[in-house]
């Protein structure tokens, strides 16, 4: 089974040891790892763009990073990844390193939230998803969410899907 990885660890100076430490993680497990910017032929934006869509094409499942990136939600090129893998028909894993709600988790990276009537805005005054997921619904609800790391997350690669997740 080929796996693409999604997250704002590709930003992270600590990448390529990431990247090894995920390929250990595979090879143990019969996956193959694949990873953006693998098979990028330039550095034009457009064609790291369409390089990146061919891998995600070619792998079986999508593995993302969730945890807040820049903010209190996910890194936006990887809701992208993973919506353009969801309509590609791809299996979604994601891992978070703790489920809190996400009212709990904008509370937790913004400081307090303010209710107004039945809603509750976080300091800018944009209401705050309250459905008791630890993710935007468009996020969470098409993903199998694993509360833990990378590795957490591909031990799930075991378990059978359940309706709902």
């Amino acid at each position: 089974m080929k796996i693409y990885f999604a997250g704002p660890d590709v930003f992270r100076s600590a990448y390529p040891a990431f990247k090894a430490r995920v390929a250990d993680l595979c090879q143990g497990r019969g996956l193959v790892p694949v990873f953006p910017g693998d098979e990028v032929t330039g550095s034009d934006p457009t064609a790291i763009f369409q390089d990146n869509l061919a891998l995600i094409d070619e792998a079986d499942a999508v593995v993302a990073n969730l945890n807040p990136f820049r903010g209190p939600e996910p890194d936006s090129g990887t809701a992208f990844e993973m919506g353009y893998a969801h309509a590609r028909g791809k299996l979604i894993l994601g891992y978070i390193d703790q489920f809190e709600s996400t009212v709990d988790r904008v509370e937790r990276l913004q400081g307090h939230l303010m209710l107004y009537g039945n809603e509750i805005t976080d300091r800018d005054g944009y209401r705050v998803e309250d459905f008791g997921l630890p993710l935007n619904i468009m996020l969470a609800v098409p993903t199998r969410l694993v509360a833990g790391g990378v590795e957490d997350c591909l031990n799930q690669l075991q378990q059978p899907v359940m309706s709902g997740t």
